[in-house]
């Protein structure tokens, strides 16, 4: 029996005491599933997910395969939280994972800079889509989500409406002169780079004298060794609390603008530092989850 997966806590599981207790969970979310999905493993088996929720869109998933006797084995288990928003329009590759039938998305969107590693929520339609050869898919949408141990609710940046105007017009214009680098434009990756020198030389003055966080809006930045935990400071666009219904933990569901990429995430409500609030910033490391949408008809 594996241990308890360090992300249960997020769902509203942190009492769980052994792995006895932890056996009776995933039993009770194999048989009394809210969803299942089964899809051929093209070695004489059926890849098996159950999913279970314990509020709104959060729950677990536990996944294994059928055996040619009809016979479960279990593989492994995750918490999830499930998106409710479109956060990126741009293409993503996936890439199995070394050690158990889970897989990696990978997308390069702009918005955010790097590289956005993600853990694969809906591994079985992907496996249907990759075993009836329709890979790569083009024109996906990709759903994100995250979990969080722990965070800090601050209060944000006051900015009227020039100001926001100002900062969403310079997003659009580094926004496009990345796209143009991208594609070569050697006047475009000059500008980029003295736009980022003028960055560090206004901040490397100002912070002698005023806090990071009152320079520093909202950022997006990889954590730690395992490569989709990142650590972010994000604008709270919505947020509300719900409850675990086995384990009566609370939970604090926020959907989070971080550098104009919008997810939703989720926080055990004992792990979070202040009140969280629409317009405050929130704080804090997640494992970033994901959804793709694929097109209809694939």
């Amino acid at each position: 029996m594996k241990s308890l997966h360090k992300y249960m806590r997020a769902i509203g599981f942190s009492e769980i005491k052994d792995r006895k207790e932890l056996q009776k969970l995933i039993t009770d979310v194999i048989l009394e599933a809210d969803e299942h999905n089964y899809t051929s493993n093209g070695d004489y088996g059926i890849l098996a997910e159950f999913c279970k929720d314990f509020a709104e869109n959060i729950g677990i998933a536990v996944c294994g395969e059928f055996d040619s006797d009809d016979k479960f084995t279990y593989d492994y288990y995750y918490p999830y939280m499930r998106g409710t928003g479109i956060s990126s329009e741009e293409d993503v590759s996936v890439e199995r994972h070394a050690g158990t039938e889970s897989y990696a998305g990978v997308c390069d969107d702009i918005k955010v800079g790097v590289s956005l590693i993600f853990y694969l929520q809906n591994r079985i339609p992907y496996v249907k889509v990759q075993n009836s050869n329709h890979l790569p898919v083009r024109g996906t949408t990709l759903t994100l989500s995250g979990l969080s141990l722990q965070g800090k609710i601050m209060m944000p940046i006051i900015k009227n409406e020039k100001d926001k105007k100002i900062v969403q017009q310079a997003s659009n214009n580094r926004i496009s002169l990345i796209e143009a680098a991208r594609k070569g434009d050697e006047d475009a990756i000059e500008s980029l780079t003295l736009e980022d020198m003028d960055t560090y030389t206004i901040i490397s003055r100002k912070i002698h004298k005023e806090d990071v966080f009152s320079l520093v809006d909202t950022y997006f930045m990889p954590y730690g060794v395992e490569c989709d935990q990142y650590s972010i400071l994000g604008e709270i666009l919505d947020c509300n609390k719900v409850t675990n219904r086995l384990t009566k933990e609370e939970i604090y569901q926020m959907t989070i603008d971080c550098n104009d990429l919008v997810f939703d995430m989720c926080i055990n409500a004992k792990d979070v530092y202040g009140e969280p609030q629409i317009g405050r910033r929130f704080k804090g490391s997640i494992w970033m989850q994901g959804y793709i949408n694929f097109p209809e008809g694939i």
